[in-house]
């Protein structure tokens, strides 16, 4: 008889002990959670009362838009032979029009490895976008945009025409 009481005290006792452990395990990830925020929270107004520093506004003012005060004489020096390091950096990195133009290279070359062997794109187009026949797209026989054979005027930016 003692021993069905302890095992209806056991699994009485047993889902609440459960919970219990479950919810301290949640309570401890929220303050864990808490304290990442607090802490970037922190890390965010030392940045807003930096950023909103009249000297932190005047040192990257010169830094980086190369600005003077008025009383100021500034000067900058073009093409020395010691560069600073960080200059240097920036000098020798890729611009972004050429990684740009590098990556329209790459995916036409994946595009020419996608072609039928033989020589002819699908569709019975050479390399290139010619018809058979050496016609290209169009059906003229001429380049697109330029005046052809009819010799229609083509007006330029300066104000000029073309004919062609």
């Amino acid at each position: 008889m003692l021993a069905i009481v302890l095992c209806g005290i056991a699994l009485s006792l047993a889902y609440p002990v459960r919970e219990y452990i479950s919810q301290r395990k949640q309570i401890d990830q929220l303050q864990a959670a808490n304290a990442r925020i607090n802490a970037h929270k922190k890390q965010l107004q030392a940045e807003y009362r930096m950023l909103h520093s009249s000297v932190y506004i005047e040192v990257q003012a010169r830094d980086r838009l190369h600005m003077c005060l008025l009383d100021q004489t500034c000067y900058e020096i073009i093409g020395s032979a010691s560069k600073p390091k960080v200059v240097a950096e920036k000098v020798t990195q890729v611009p972004w029009y050429a990684r740009m133009w590098s990556s329209v290279q790459v995916a036409d070359s994946k595009s020419a490895s996608a072609r039928v062997p033989g020589g002819k794109e699908p569709g019975g187009k050479e390399p290139g976008g010619k018809q058979p026949g050496g016609k290209e797209p169009g059906g003229k026989g001429h380049r697109p945009g330029g005046a052809g054979a009819h010799g229609s005027a083509h007006r330029h930016r300066n104000g000029g025409t073309h004919r062609g």
